[in-house]
C-alpha cells in the first residue's frame, strides 16, 4: 500500500528542466550579443582601415641638369647687400634697438643718440627767426612812415613851401629803410636755413635701416660714443650693427685662370655647403668678373642660387661642381614631389603611391631638396599620385578615399 506522503510528492511538479531550458535560452542571446558587439566593432574598424581619407599630389617632371662636371671649385656664401650702419655725426648712443637675428624693414629705427645739444641749437636758431621775422615786420612800419613822409615833402615843395634839400633828404630815407627791408627779409631766410640744419641734425640723430635684412652684428651700446670717421685707437664705436639682405646671397669663387675657359655665364653648377654635405642645390652661373689676380692667378666667378634656402648662411664654405652644359651631355632626370610625401619606414625612405584606390608603398632615391620638395631619381615616375597627408599606420593594399591636393 502506498503511503500517502508518496502520493504527494508524485502530484509536485518538477520545476528543474524549465529552470534549465530558461539557463541555455539565456546563454544562447548572450552569445549573440557578444558576436553582434564584436561584428558592429570590427565592422567599423575595417571600414575605417578600408576608407582611409588621404591627400594627394601629383608627382612632376625634373631634370636636374647636366651630369658631366667639368670644373670643381670652392669658394663662400656672400651678400651682394651687407651694411655696417653708422650715424652722419658724432654723438653718444642714447637706446639701440636691435638686436642679432632680427629682421628689420627698410627705415626702421634701429637706434638714438643723445639730442639734448642738437635740441638746444634746434630752439635757438628757431627763435632766432622769430626775432628776424618780428624785426622785419617793424622795418616794414618804418618804410610806410617814411613814404608817407616823402610824400608830404613833395607836396611842400611843389608849394615851395620846403627846399629840394629836404625833398632829397626824405627820399634819401626810404632808399635806405627799403635797403633794410630788403637785408632783414635775406636774414630771415638764413635763420630758415639755419633751423631747417639744426632739424636735419636732430633727425640724423635717429639711425635707421637702409634697406630690408636681417641683423647679423650689434657693434655698440647705450652710453658708448659713436662718430662715422675711425678714432684712431680710442673707444669710439663707427658702426651700431651689421644688416645683412638675405635674398641678395650668393656664391663667390676663385677659378684657376687656366681653366676660366670652361665656364661661361648662365651654366648650371651644383653647389654643396660644407655644414650640409648631402645636400645639393642647383645655381647658376651670374658673371664671371673680368679682371684677374696676378698674384693668385684666378678670377672670380659670381654664382646664384636657383632657390634660397633658411639653411643658407652668409660666409658658409661652398664647393660648386660646374657642369657640362654641351648637347650631348647626359642628363639625370627625376621627378619632384612635396617633403610631406616622403617617410622614413627602418632607415629608408619610401613614398605612398595610390593606384585605383588602394596604397602601394615605394622605395625612393632622393637626389637633392629645396625648401619645399625633394628630387628623386629613382622608384617613382612622373605623373603618378603621391599620398602627402594621411594615417601614419597605412599599408599595402589598403583602400583610401582622396579628398584632394
Amino acid at each position: 500500500m502506498v503511503s500517502e506522503d508518496n502520493r504527494l510528492d508524485e502530484l509536485k511538479i518538477d520545476r528543474s528542466e524549465v529552470v534549465e531550458r530558461k539557463k541555455r535560452w539565456w546563454l544562447i542571446l548572450l552569445i549573440f550579443g557578444l558576436v553582434g558587439v564584436l561584428a558592429v566593432v570590427g565592422l567599423g574598424w575595417f571600414r575605417g582601415r578600408a576608407v582611409a581619407q588621404v591627400r594627394t599630389a601629383v608627382a612632376r617632371e625634373f631634370q636636374a641638369g647636366t651630369q658631366g662636371t667639368v670644373l670643381n671649385a670652392s669658394g663662400y656664401v656672400t651678400a651682394r647687400r651687407r651694411a655696417t650702419v653708422s650715424s652722419k655725426v658724432t654723438g653718444k648712443v642714447l637706446e639701440v634697438l636691435i638686436e642679432e637675428g632680427m629682421t628689420v624693414q627698410k627705415d626702421q629705427v634701429l637706434a638714438r643718440l643723445d639730442p639734448v645739444n642738437v635740441t638746444a641749437n634746434v630752439r635757438l636758431s628757431e627763435a632766432q627767426t622769430q626775432a628776424a621775422r618780428t624785426a622785419l615786420k617793424e622795418t616794414s612800419v618804418r618804410l610806410a612812415e617814411a613814404r608817407l613822409e616823402l610824400t608830404r615833402v613833395r607836396n611842400l615843395v611843389d608849394q615851395q613851401i620846403s627846399s629840394q634839400a629836404d625833398l632829397d633828404v626824405a627820399m634819401a630815407e626810404v632808399d635806405s629803410i627799403a635797403a633794410r627791408l630788403e637785408r632783414q627779409r635775406d636774414e630771415v631766410a638764413v635763420a630758415e636755413q639755419q633751423a631747417r640744419l639744426w632739424r636735419q641734425e636732430l633727425e640724423d640723430l635717429i639711425i635707421r635701416a637702409p634697406f630690408e635684412g636681417v641683423v647679423v652684428a650689434k657693434n655698440a651700446q647705450p652710453g658708448e660714443m659713436i662718430s662715422p670717421i675711425s678714432a684712431g685707437g680710442g673707444f669710439t664705436r663707427t658702426g651700431i650693427g651689421t644688416i645683412v639682405d638675405m635674398s641678395s646671397l650668393e656664391i663667390e669663387v676663385d677659378v684657376n685662370e687656366a681653366y676660366i675657359h670652361r665656364v661661361a655665364a648662365g651654366q648650371s653648377v651644383v653647389a654643396t655647403l660644407d655644414a650640409y654635405p648631402d645636400w645639393k642645390i642647383p645655381c647658376e652661373v651670374i658673371a664671371i668678373i673680368p679682371t684677374a689676380d696676378r698674384q693668385k692667378a684666378t678670377v672670380k666667378v659670381r654664382i646664384g642660387f636657383s632657390e634660397l634656402d633658411p639653411r643658407i648662411l652668409p660666409d658658409m664654405g661652398v664647393k660648386v661642381a660646374f657642369q657640362d652644359s654641351g648637347k650631348n651631355a647626359e642628363r639625370i632626370d627625376g621627378v619632384v614631389v612635396p617633403k610631406t610625401a616622403v617617410r622614413v619606414d627602418e632607415d629608408q625612405q619610401i613614398v605612398l603611391v595610390v593606384a585605383a584606390e588602394r596604397v602601394e608603398r615605394r622605395a625612393v632615391h632622393v637626389q637633392s631638396e629645396s625648401a619645399t620638395d625633394f628630387v628623386i631619381t629613382a622608384g617613382l615616375s612622373a605623373g603618378e599620385r603621391i599620398i602627402v597627408d594621411g594615417p601614419q599606420d597605412l599599408e599595402d593594399g589598403d583602400l583610401v578615399k582622396e579628398i584632394g591636393e
